[in-house]
């Protein structure tokens, strides 16, 4: 038996290569006659560049840019495709691990940071820009970005305005006289793990914006910031950012994204695994091993797992799913891509602490279903 160990990160825990590295570690351990290949994947959220650069074989460069709060850091720019390619971990310059608990100031918070390494990316002369949004602390609709790209915010008075989400209010007019058109000779792509709205109860403030420590009162500021530039946006393009698939990503980054600089936006999921070739390894797999964090129905709407396991079934391969925190009863959606889903937690305890013996809670799951493949099928 070959199994092929695919899983996403477990957020806050483990990078998705030590998820698949614990995993195959298990089954060694249990003394199962089979073999087993490590191809941990991504659905654009944090860590997803990495891999993709990692996978395809590119180096990465580091530039100074500014990070959520606009201070100076280091951040890196992958290159692939022979120097065509441009990759970019939104996570990496405007990232919320890039600020500390008590620094979370989602309305004074700025994706500029990112803007810059597109800008460096265009400095590169590359055709194509792959971003992926996830890990962000900003909800800025963007506006960072499209600063750090030349586009001006004024005021009713023609005074520019620094491109921070608590100025939105007053913006009047966006000016493109500046922009960087550069940008129109570069295909972007955007990497996307939720398919939300800009505004509203599904939107990017309400939804994303307690997770970058918005309070409730800053939440409602940031749904009528976006509101009013979504109204600007519309005069300025025509479009409607609210009527945009997945544009509440990253908080409205992804709207932004495909209003001005004519992005794509698509499944990270799906777009990772057709750029590194997932189905040519899955065509050597009998079982194949994913998971996440917690493996629920949100899973199905478009998670690195759902898409793994939706190819394996499509070639009528056995599936397990292993995670965290699983659903208490019974999922027939859940059952209709994963064979067998299982909890790793060994006994009742806080998250903190599971967290801390994810490692090793992996290892023996992953031990037991190593166990299990060598029984005699007599039993």
């Amino acid at each position: 038996m070959h199994i092929l160990i695919a899983p996403n990160a477990f957020k806050h825990s483990l990078s998705a290569n030590q998820i698949a590295e614990a995993i195959q570690e298990g089954l060694k351990r249990s003394g199962a006659t089979c073999t087993s290949e490590c191809f941990p994947i991504a659905d654009g959220g944090d860590g997803t560049g990495q891999l993709i650069v990692e996978k395809c074989g590119g180096i990465w460069h580091k530039y100074d840019v500014h990070d959520p709060l606009g201070r100076l850091i280091k951040a890196p720019l992958g290159i692939i495709d022979q120097g065509k390619t441009a990759v970019i971990e939104m996570a990496d310059a405007s990232g919320i691990r890039l600020v500390r608990s008590d620094e979370m100031l989602p309305l004074m918070a700025s994706s500029f940071g990112t803007g810059e390494l597109i800008r460096f990316a265009l400095d590169r002369n590359v055709s194509r820009i792959i971003i992926g949004l996830g890990g962000s602390a900003t909800v800025d609709g963007g506006i960072g970005i499209l600063s750090a790209l030349g586009i001006k915010f004024r005021d009713a008075d023609g005074a520019e305005l620094a491109a921070l989400p608590i100025n939105i209010s007053r913006f009047h007019q966006i000016d493109l006289s500046g922009f960087d058109s550069r940008i129109f000779n570069c295909q972007i792509t955007v990497l996307c793990d939720v398919d939300n709205l800009l505004l509203g109860e599904q939107g990017s403030a309400v939804v994303f914006g307690p997770q970058k420590g918005a309070s409730p009162s800053d939440i409602k500021l940031l749904d009528l910031a976006l509101t009013k530039l979504r109204d600007l946006a519309f005069q300025s393009t025509g479009i409607d950012m609210n009527e945009i698939l997945h544009g509440g990503a990253a908080g409205g980054i992804a709207a932004s994204l495909f209003t001005f600089l004519h992005a794509r936006l698509v499944n990270g999921a799906e777009h990772f695994l057709e750029l590194t070739d997932f189905e040519k390894r899955l065509k050597n797999a009998d079982l194949l091993i994913t998971g996440e964090g917690c493996l629920d129905e949100q899973t199905l709407q478009g998670k690195g797992p759902f898409a793994v396991a939706k190819l394996a079934k499509e070639s009528n391969i056995t599936v397990i799913g292993i995670a965290g925190s699983v659903p208490l009863n019974e999922n027939p959606n859940l059952n209709r891509y994963f064979d067998i889903v299982m909890p790793i937690g060994n006994e009742p305890t806080d998250l903190q602490t599971a967290m801390n013996f994810t490692t090793s809670n992996l290892i023996r799951t992953a031990s037991v279903i190593g166990k299990f493949l060598s029984l005699p099928k007599t039993i």
